[in-house]
C-alpha cells in the first residue's frame, strides 16, 4: 500500500507539470480529484480500514490529496503566466494612436441659446444681470406701472403664494424678468444697459406655451435715448442670432404698460423646403415685444424721466430655440427625454463665438 501511494503521488504529479494547456489540467484534475477519482477513491476506502491502518493510512492518504491539489494550483498559475507572457509578446499597443473619445453629455438647446444671446449682447457692451424668481407684487407688477385692474394680475395668469402676515407685500412667482430691471435701476446709477435672462411662470400650458418657461428682457438706460436706438439694437442682435443678413424687421404700435410708445417685432420670413427660415419677406412672424420705458417706471426708480430714457424689450428664449433650431413644439424642452436631447442638444465644448458663428 505504501509503496502503491508513492507510486501514484509520483504518477500525479508528473502529469500535472507535464500538463502544457488549462484543459489538460483540468483534465487530471478530475481523473484524480474527481467524484470518480483515483485519489477520491482511496479517500473512501478509509471507512472500511480497521482503526489501526486508518491510524497509519489516512495521513498518507490525506497527505496525497493536498500534495495533488497544491501541484494542480500551482501549475494552473505558471500556465497563466506563461499565456499572459504570450500575448504580451503577440499584442502591441500603439501608444501613438489616439485615445478613443469619452463619452460626454450636451447642452440643452435653452441653455445653448442662453450663452448666444449673452455673447452677442456682451459684443454690444450690455451686462447680464439676474434676480430672484420668487418676487414681490411691487417689483413684478407696481414699479412696472401695472394697475391692481390689469389682467396679468389675475390668479389664472400669476401664481401667488398664500399671504402670511397683514401688511406684508404679497409674493408670487415672477410672471417676467421685468423685475430685475428694476432692481437693477434701483441698485445702480445710469447709464445702464443689461439683459436678463432667466426663467419666468404664468398659467398657460399648449404646444407653443409652458407653465414654466424661459424668457429675456433687455434694458437701457441713457440721455438721449431714441427709438432708433432700439430699432438698431433688435436688428442688429437678431441678424446675429439667426446669422442672416437679410434679417428684416416691422414695428407694429401696441401697449405694454410699462412702456410708452411700445411696439410688437415682427420679422421677415422665407418658405425653404416647406419650412418658415427667418429671413426675407415672404411673411412676417412676432418674435419679441419693445418700448421707450414709461416714464412713471423711471420715476418709480428714483430716476427724473426727464433727465434719463431708455428702452426695453423682450422675447421668449425657448420661442427663440425653436424658431433657430426646427422646433415645433414647447412641450419636449421640457419633457426630460435624452432621445430628443441627444438629437436637438449641442456638444458640450461648443462654446458660441460672433466669430465662428454662433450656431455653428
Amino acid at each position: 500500500m505504501m509503496t502503491d501511494l508513492d507510486q501514484l503521488r509520483d504518477h500525479l504529479l508528473a502529469a500535472i507539470a507535464a500538463c502544457a494547456g488549462l484543459d489538460a489540467l483540468d483534465a487530471v484534475r478530475v481523473q484524480a480529484l474527481g467524484k470518480q477519482g483515483t485519489v477520491t477513491g482511496l479517500l473512501k476506502t478509509l471507512g472500511a480500514m480497521s482503526p489501526e491502518e486508518r491510524q497509519v493510512q489516512g495521513p498518507r492518504i490525506h497527505g496525497l490529496r493536498e500534495a495533488v491539489t497544491a501541484a494542480i494550483a500551482d501549475r494552473k498559475v505558471a500556465l497563466d503566466r506563461a499565456d499572459l507572457d504570450a500575448r504580451l509578446a503577440r499584442e502591441t499597443l500603439d501608444m501613438t494612436l489616439p485615445a478613443d473619445g469619452v463619452g460626454m453629455g450636451s447642452i440643452h438647446p435653452v441653455s445653448q441659446v442662453m450663452d448666444e444671446l449673452a455673447e452677442i449682447f456682451a459684443d454690444l457692451g450690455f451686462a447680464v444681470a439676474t434676480g430672484p424668481e420668487i418676487e414681490d407684487d411691487w417689483h413684478n407688477f407696481t414699479a412696472l406701472n401695472i394697475p391692481e385692474s390689469h389682467p396679468a394680475r389675475a390668479m389664472h395668469d400669476t401664481f401667488y403664494f398664500p399671504e402670511s402676515a397683514e401688511g406684508e407685500r404679497k409674493m408670487l412667482l415672477r410672471t417676467h424678468t421685468s423685475p430685475v430691471q428694476i432692481r437693477t435701476m434701483l441698485a445702480q446709477k445710469p447709464p445702464i444697459r443689461i439683459i436678463a435672462p432667466g426663467r419666468t411662470y404664468r398659467s398657460d400650458s399648449d404646444a407653443t406655451h409652458t407653465p414654466m418657461f424661459h424668457q429675456v428682457e433687455g434694458l437701457v438706460i441713457d440721455r438721449g435715448i431714441t427709438l432708433g436706438h432700439l430699432k438698431w439694437t433688435l436688428e442688429t442682435f437678431l441678424k446675429a442670432f439667426f446669422e442672416r443678413d437679410d434679417v428684416v424687421l416691422r414695428l407694429r404700435p401696441s401697449y405694454f404698460p410699462f412702456t410708452e410708445p411700445s411696439a410688437e417685432v415682427d420679422v421677415g420670413y422665407t418658405i425653404e423646403k416647406g419650412k418658415r427660415v427667418i429671413g426675407g419677406s415672404d411673411g412676417w412672424m412676432e418674435v419679441l415685444g419693445s418700448g421707450m420705458v414709461h416714464p412713471k417706471v423711471i420715476a418709480a426708480c428714483g430716476l427724473d424721466p426727464d433727465e434719463w430714457q431708455g428702452f426695453a424689450f423682450g422675447c421668449g428664449i425657448d420661442r427663440l430655440a425653436m424658431l433657430k433650431y426646427g422646433m415645433d413644439d414647447l412641450r419636449p424642452f421640457f419633457d426630460g427625454d435624452i432621445r430628443w436631447l441627444k438629437h436637438y442638444g449641442f456638444a458640450a465644448l461648443d462654446v458660441p463665438t460672433l466669430s465662428g458663428g454662433v450656431g455653428a
